[in-house]
């Protein structure tokens, strides 16, 4: 009889609470809408590959050798480089920030590189130290294949003894940032589904006063927020489908890892994200004050403190520490894992572990905040 109660409650209220969610089109637009367009942002909008970098080439040699400098510099969609009459024109645009580096091609080149011990100065623009060591990457990668062709046309070796560096990247061959950011948007978007909506559905029921009825009424509280729970848990498996199609087939972010896997660990997270906006809704019981402590306590987190695009492991410790704390930072770790790197054992036992704590003791915290009584 008491499990027929439960069953019958809980059908009811989540009857209610589906009503309720489709009624609310501002939630519905946050819960869908909003997630297509955080896809299409990050994974269009925002990237942290260096692209068509404005180089200037300043040149003291007239020489066929100093054009092939030029030549291979334009050889790369990285790079565009272009001829400068002269270091102070060079200079100039540089302190303007027009140009992101100045090469330089002395006046002896041409000689030297017939003897092997070619040199050509390179100057950075380091007002953005990321973009400066990306392109003295970039100019430093084709001046060595520069260098090799020239050698092997003449029929010697490279300078340095014939040493060739090969370098080879594990996980992101491409070197393509959409890789490392497409997987860390699903993060985002189940804090944004989980914490943000679900931290308004308490506060508004005690703005409206409709908590108070339901009361009165043999609802438990465990009962009542489960109810809460289910339809936004429909909303999030709907934004999970959308990460999960955009990154395999707009974006073609390889999926190494265990497809259920990504599935279940994206399904705890949800969970912990849905009870901690329903445990920031019982608290605060105020709409305004519920959606500024969610933004502020679970999606600025995410976003920042989660190695989303910081790696955690360069901030100081006391940052660093707290970082560790956010469940966000976990599921961060463990679904970029799943995606790029694959399946890991004991990665996933891991992060799922501390990711089923936060899921039980959030949700048996927002039930503390629905017992029934209208003391604060």
């Amino acid at each position: 009889m008491s499990r027929s109660g439960f069953v019958q409650r809980m059908l009811a209220l989540t009857r209610k609470e589906v009503r309720q969610m489709l009624r609310d089109r501002s939630n519905l637009a946050v819960g869908l809408v909003l997630p297509i367009a955080l896809i299409l942002l990050f994974g269009y909008g925002l990237s942290l590959d260096v692209k068509h970098a404005p180089v200037a080439v300043v040149t003291g040699d007239s020489s066929p050798a100093a054009r092939e400098v030029f030549a291979a510099l334009q050889g790369t969609p990285y790079l565009d480089p272009g001829w400068a009459p002269g270091m102070q024109d060079a200079e100039r645009r540089m302190l303007a920030g027009d140009l992101d580096a100045i090469v330089r091609v002395p006046p002896d080149f041409s000689r030297r590189l017939a003897a092997g011990d070619a040199r050509v100065q390179l100057l950075l623009n380091g007002a953005d130290s990321t973009t400066a060591a990306s392109v003295e990457g970039y100019v430093g990668g084709a001046l060595a294949t520069m260098g090799l062709k020239s050698a092997d046309r003449a029929g010697g070796t490279a300078a340095g003894g014939g040493v060739v560096l090969q370098q080879r990247m594990w996980f992101n061959e491409a070197g393509i940032s959409t890789w490392y950011l497409v997987p860390g948007l699903l993060v985002l978007i189940m804090t944004l589904t989980g914490a943000f909506l679900t931290s308004l559905l308490i506060a508004r029921e005690w703005e409206r006063g409709t908590l108070e009825s339901l009361f009165v009424t043999p609802v438990r509280p465990l009962e009542l927020v489960l109810s809460k729970l289910v339809p936004y848990v429909a909303v999030g498996l709907i934004d999970l489908a959308l990460c999960l199609a955009a990154a395999r087939w707009l974006f073609e972010v390889p999926i190494r890892g265990s497809l259920p896997l990504i599935v279940l660990a994206s399904l705890l997270y949800l969970a912990v994200s849905l009870s901690m906006g329903l445990f920031i809704s019982g608290v605060t019981r105020n709409q305004f004050q519920a959606s500024q402590m969610a933004l502020l306590t679970s999606f600025m987190p995410a976003m920042m403190l989660s190695g989303f695009v910081f790696d955690l492991r360069n901030v100081p410790p006391l940052i660093r520490g707290v970082g560790e704390v956010l469940p966000a930072t976990h599921f961060m770790n463990l679904v970029k894992t799943l995606f790029l790197a694959g399946d890991n054992a004991a990665v996933a036992w891991r992060e799922c572990g501390i990711l089923t704590a936060y899921a039980v003791v959030l949700v048996l915290a927002a039930r503390h905040t629905l017992r029934k009584t209208l003391d604060r």
